[in-house]
């Protein structure tokens, strides 16, 4: 008679005649995504995805490898916030890529395990570790694939950093040598459907008359009477960058991307270019977006008002029909060194729009500051050396009319090069 086997456990075999052992079963290991290698499959090449040509290529023999995947756009499935959607999602990037360390900035980066050499494209630093990417991430569901090629980046840049006086000339010069790293950054759109209640006091202006001294005078005051509505929004394909790699005024500066080209992702899209996993992750992006829809929600609700003088404002908002996307987008990043500091300039490689740091050439605007400012300035003094000899005050009028002109047209033009310094 065989003994019964307990709950949770296995036979095994025993050195014993007689004896029966038993150990607790083993979990089934679950088989590993399937990982796929960029070779060319007539000459066995390493393969990787050509821009210009939209497929992968075979840099030795030209064998091109098109993508099975199309554009799907907005009908680009999305998914709802349930933990068993997110727990059951796949992970890692569907090949084997290797992870970069920078030891100068602490970056992470993926890449493609033949690269051998490697600079950092977020300060441009070559001080990094190398190691097996471990592939923990959430895998893309969908990514928008680069329409413009590293070439068209120059002419770009070129135009940008010497599409303004303040910037020194040598830049130009130094777009021609830049290196511009074509890299998948991560982020996450999100669409959600917000109801507001919101109530407030609004101020009316009116105008009454009344008698003072036996004289009748106006006079204007403020009504403040309650008023309240309801506010109800359709918010799609709110995008959140899922990096903290780069400033972000410069990744706003990149929007938007068209979600009309998002394509179903596919490992092959990597080949032989840099990509990036997500350090900003779903809960944190979530809370970001809904600051976003809630601000957004709240000045829709304020313009319902019936004036735009509002005090004792209060809103009760709902969120509902909430569902995310992971993708990558694609951006060309590079850095470029100037009398000593790092700039980060970002390119959307979809629509080509900049944003970046670019430096300023501080002796050519205070020239221009004090070239405004000086005629006022010495007619000014000149007025007032002859009002002190009692020959009039015109000139001294002039004078300050002429420095108040200059510092009003100076002011926006000092803000403008802080703004275009801001490193």
């Amino acid at each position: 008679m065989q003994p019964a086997v307990p709950a949770d456990y296995e036979p095994v075999a025993s050195a014993l005649v007689g004896i029966t052992v038993f150990r607790p079963r083993r979990e089934k290991e679950t088989p590993p995504d399937r990982v796929t290698e960029f070779t060319c499959p007539r000459c066995g090449a390493v393969t990787t995805y050509s821009i210009a040509a939209g497929a992968v290529v075979c840099p030795h023999c030209g064998h091109r490898d098109p993508a099975a995947e199309r554009p799907v756009g907005r009908q680009a499935a999305e998914f709802e916030f349930k933990a068993d959607l997110v727990a059951s999602a796949q992970t890692g990037w569907g090949t084997d890529r290797q992870e970069i360390l920078c030891r100068n900035c602490g970056a992470q980066a993926s890449l493609p395990p033949d690269e051998l050499t490697y600079r950092c494209p977020f300060c441009a630093s070559h001080k990094v570790i190398q190691r097996p990417d471990l592939q923990a991430e959430l895998r893309p569901r969908y990514i928008i694939p680069f329409q413009l090629s590293s070439d068209a980046c120059r002419p770009l840049v070129g135009r940008w950093l010497s599409d303004s006086w303040m910037i020194p000339g040598r830049l130009r010069r130094i777009a021609d040598t830049s290196s511009f790293t074509p890299i998948y950054l991560p982020a996450w759109t999100f669409d959600s459907v917000t109801t507001a209640h919101w109530r407030a006091e609004v101020g009316h202006t009116q105008r009454e008359t009344y008698t003072h001294q036996g004289r009748r005078l106006t006079r204007t005051k403020i009504v403040w009477k309650w008023e309240s509505g309801q506010v109800r929004l359709n918010f799609d394909d709110v995008l959140i960058p899922g990096t903290k790699r780069f400033p972000p005024r410069l990744l706003s500066g990149l929007l938007p991307f068209d979600p009309r080209c998002l394509t179903p992702y596919e490992p092959r899209y990597l080949a032989g270019l840099h990509a990036q996993a997500y350090d900003v992750d779903l809960t944190q992006a979530w809370a970001d977006a809904r600051h976003s829809m809630r601000e957004s929600t709240r000045a829709a609700s304020r313009r319902q008002a019936s004036t735009s003088r509002i005090r004792n404002f209060s809103m009760e908002l709902d969120f509902s029909e909430e569902s995310w996307r992971y993708i990558l987008i694609p951006v060309f990043a590079a850095v470029y060194t100037y009398s000593g500091r790092s700039f980060q300039v970002l390119l959307n490689g979809q629509t080509g729009v900049i944003a970046g740091q670019r430096p300023v050439d501080w002796t050519k605007v205070w020239l221009v500051i004090a070239a405004l400012l000086c005629p006022g300035l010495l007619l000014g003094l000149l007025g007032l050396l002859l009002v002190l000899l009692k020959a009039g005050a015109a000139a001294l009028v002039i004078g300050l009319v002429l420095f108040t002109v200059g510092i009003a047209a100076a002011v926006p033009i000092l803000l403008r090069a802080q703004g275009m310094d801001d490193v």
